[in-house]
């Protein structure tokens, strides 16, 4: 794999099972319990996500529509 923006190979993929320990925050919302869907980092109970270590670029398709951290807050 290729990152999409610099084009470097060194790109890492993370996968692991955090079943429903997961702890993510954004601004002043947070979200504690199974992995949100909807950012590009997995669901459910795994978190799955490759990245690049040249540039630090999270692959994937951006912008993504509001996830569902952001749907259960408001």
């Amino acid at each position: 794999m290729e990152c999409k923006d610099c084009g470097s190979k060194r790109v890492a993929e993370v996968d692991g099972k955090t079943s429903d320990m997961c702890f993510v925050s954004m601004g002043e919302k947070e979200h504690d319990g199974y992995v949100p869907s909807g950012m590009n980092i997995g669901e459910g109970d795994y978190i799955r996500f490759s990245y690049c270590l040249n540039c630090g670029q999270i692959q994937g398709d951006f912008p993504v529509s509001p996830c569902s951290l952001e749907d259960e807050h408001e």
